[in-house]
């Protein structure tokens, strides 16, 4: 019987189907897609956050996600309070081993208050708290130099981890640099064109991409916050934010696809009415993109849009 089960038995490096390499978790597919670009064959990415229909600031982490998280070798996170559950696993899995990345803290845009406390708790309308840096857009992955200091580090890290592999990182970094290169001059062109245009948005979420091609957001504060908080919008907000679509200042309306309420169809409604181009934005990757093919889209929309 022993040998019997013996010889049905799988041998051990049938059992797992753990995958050779580096194992990096990334909370959204966003850094995901570029922790791929820079590993390549060499690393295993998971991305918690997939689709669309996910809230990062109030997503509930599964037990997959904490276990992923346990054999993980590099966690990306976008910090700021945009995905605090990644917090969470990583204490819950106490590895003091493992790699954390914050993109926030690359991105040297988070304000440092006199004392040093910039995080506080932060409330939102469905009851839950997250850690938020006041002040701060932390929709930081819309920010091209971010995203080439992402990739940079990523490639410094995975080295540090796997020397066998150094020379791959290396050279992928240097292609995906390339490839932000181009984009960065393509805003380049858009500012030189159209610098000073105004535009509208329902969130603060692509406003570094418009930011960078010289685009100057004309949405009052109060309503933007709102729509990205869940909060009531005044009706005195939301009245100054459709009357500017009859001024004939706005060159088209950004509108986060992720956060749809009755309000932002109301501005998106009046920027139909006026004949202000839509260009929708999101804060995952649409299936079948990478970083590169996706903020490509992006800013070949904004270009379409300016130019009608």
């Amino acid at each position: 019987m022993a040998l019997l089960l013996s010889g049905c038995s799988a041998p051990a490096d049938e059992e797992t189907d753990t995958p050779a390499g580096l194992h990096v978790v990334a909370s959204t597919n966003v850094y995901g897609s570029i922790a791929a670009i820079i590993g390549g064959e060499n690393v295993d990415v998971t991305s918690i956050i997939e689709s669309a229909a996910q809230d990062p600031h109030s997503y509930e982490a599964s037990a997959q996600d904490q276990l992923a998280i346990s054999k993980a070798d590099v966690v990306i996170e976008n910090g700021g309070g945009y995905d605090p559950f990644i917090d969470t696993l990583v204490e819950a899995a106490a590895d003091k081993d493992v790699e954390m990345v914050n993109v926030v803290d690359l991105s040297g845009r988070a304000p440092v208050a006199a004392d040093g406390a910039d995080e506080h708790d932060h409330e939102h309308a469905d009851g839950e708290e997250h850690e938020h840096i006041e002040g701060l857009n932390e929709h930081v992955w819309y920010d091209l130099t971010t995203a080439d200091t992402l990739a940079s580090t990523l490639a410094h890290t995975f080295s540090h981890l796997d020397e066998d592999n150094a020379a791959s990182y290396s050279e992928n970094y240097t292609a995906f640099a390339e490839d932000i290169a181009e984009l960065t001059a393509s805003t380049e062109q858009l500012k030189a064109n159209f610098d000073g245009t105004g535009v509208a948005l329902t969130e603060p979420v692509p406003f570094y991409l418009l930011e960078a091609s010289g685009l100057r957001n004309l949405t009052p504060a109060d309503f933007s916050d709102a729509i990205e908080e869940g909060s009531d919008v005044s009706p005195a907000s939301l009245r100054d934010t459709l009357n500017l679509f009859g001024t004939g200042e706005v060159a088209l309306l950004a509108y986060n696809e992720q956060t749809s309420s009755p309000e932002t169809e109301q501005v998106r409604s009046a920027a139909d009415k006026h004949s202000v181009p839509v260009v929708s934005f999101a804060e995952t990757l649409p299936d079948g993109e990478d970083y590169v093919s996706w903020m490509t889209e992006n800013i070949a929309a904004i270009t379409d849009a300016l130019n009608s």
